[in-house]
């Protein structure tokens, strides 16, 4: 998604696809920030003219218009633009836009090819945000770490393993994120709430693998969608390959590996499990239960109501934001060839889902379910953990627990959850880590 952190169904942003040579010049800056400058603007017609072949068909006016007033929707008011810095990356030629907006800040990252033509375009948290410290509840002297790759080509994964120290064997857990093109650490500016539960997890004797999603390593070859294009290949095929990969490690207690997943991880575990039938057990974190598209409208419609009010602007944004959704409701299989995407996914990824249920199909699960939820978080909401509960409450292999302070991060947190709070640096709670290390070490 464009910008991860709030909405769950985007796949990935636009990414970049061709060559340049050369470090960033003073132009390019200046090309980057005058690009910017249109989109603040609605120039959306003269935005494009500044794009390569491959963007234009990518993202056509009336996409990108789309995604910007998504971006605002979530963001809130573009305010003004900030700082910026360049890099050179694979020979491309690339300018990070700092943009402040009403309720978080924003990098605009501009890749540009050898022709001065804007080649790759991400919308992501910004960069300036405080550096990473260790949370209290970690002992860095308790594991160690190194860098592993699994699974087949073309989709060969880097991930990084923090493994107690000592003999073992110890139990161990995948970890699989939400929706966007995610790194390793699930890292939200200054927050990187996987790499703190894989160090929290490895202080108490457990095993942890996490790893690069697939579509943020290779956006590039990604960029256009293959067809079809589900959640299978974005997400589970990669968490069963991470699951067998963990399974063979020496000092890994095969017997006792288990799997993680996250806000749209956490909605796919029943579908993981039906692959995963050696797993000791599931945890699912801020998973939703209801069809994506309609959990995007209520985000939406919670952030233009966050100030108390909604703008005639917000009121179009969500209007644009329901026929989008309506859109997704009269998709047949017919449009599975498509290539047009709605909220960035194609219509094959949508018409996967139509007729998922996750809870109906974890009562399926015969091993142990642990469900836990954020009692603050507006994207996975109380509604849908009620929904958990309803269904699964009497099954003697399933927990449940909520936690009153803690947001879609399991960050603790005051007051209604916003964008903003992802700006700022938190720790994953320790009794979310404390809770998830004695239900597995009690397995």
């Amino acid at each position: 998604m464009l910008y991860r952190v709030v909405c769950l169904s985007i796949v990935f942003a636009a990414s970049a696809h061709s060559a340049a040579t050369g470090t960033p010049t003073i132009e390019r800056t200046k090309d980057a920030t005058s690009f910017v400058a249109l989109l603040a603007t609605g120039d959306f017609a003269k935005a494009i003219y500044t794009f390569d072949a491959t963007m234009r068909g990518a993202l056509p006016e009336s996409k990108l218009r789309d995604i910007w007033n998504g971006l605002i929707g979530q963001a809130g008011a573009f305010v003004k633009q900030g700082a910026t810095r360049t890099e050179r990356a694979a020979g491309y030629e690339i300018v990070f836009v700092t943009c402040e907006f009403e309720r978080a800040n924003l990098d605009v990252k501009v890749v540009y090819d050898a022709d001065g033509k804007i080649a790759g375009l991400f919308f992501l948290p910004s960069s300036n945000a405080p550096a990473f410290s260790t949370p209290p509840y970690v002992s860095r002297d308790a594991f160690e770490e190194f860098e592993v790759t699994f699974g087949e080509a073309p989709w060969i994964l880097p991930g990084t393993i923090s493994a107690p120290k000592g003999d073992g064997p110890f139990p161990a857990i995948v970890l699989v994120h939400g929706s966007g093109p995610q790194d390793r650490d699930e890292t939200v500016a200054a927050n990187k709430p996987f790499r703190e539960i894989a160090w929290g997890l490895a202080t108490r004797g457990i095993a942890v693998l996490r790893y690069e999603k697939r579509t943020k390593q290779y956006a590039q070859a990604l960029n256009p969608l293959p067809h079809p294009f589900t959640v299978k290949e974005e997400t589970i095929d990669d968490a069963i390959a991470a699951f067998d990969n963990l399974r063979q490690r020496k000092g890994v207690d095969r017997e006792k590996v288990f799997i993680l997943g996250h806000s749209l991880g956490g909605m796919l575990i029943p579908k993981i499990s039906e692959r995963t039938p050696q797993a000791a057990g599931y945890i699912i974190l801020a998973g939703t239960t209801r069809p994506l598209e309609d959990v995007i409208v209520e985000q939406s419609n919670y952030l233009a109501m966050l100030d108390g009010d909604k703008s005639m602007d917000e009121q179009k944004r969500l209007d644009a934001v329901q026929l989008e959704v309506i859109r997704i409701k009269k998709l047949t299989e017919r449009d599975v060839a498509d290539a047009a995407l709605i909220f960035g996914a194609p219509a094959s990824y949508w018409l996967d889902l139509r007729t998922y249920d996750p809870v109906k199909m974890s009562a399926q699960i015969g091993k142990s379910l642990l469900i836990l939820q954020g009692q603050r978080d507006y994207q996975v909401t109380m509604s849908d953990f009620s929904r958990w509960k309803e269904l699964l409450s009497g099954k003697t292999n399933v927990t449940l627990k909520t936690y009153p302070g803690l947001n879609h991060l399991f960050m603790e947190g005051k007051g209604p959850s916003s964008p903003s709070e992802y700006a700022s640096p938190g720790h994953v709670s320790q009794e979310t880590i404390d809770d998830v290390a004695e239900w597995i070490n009690n397995r």
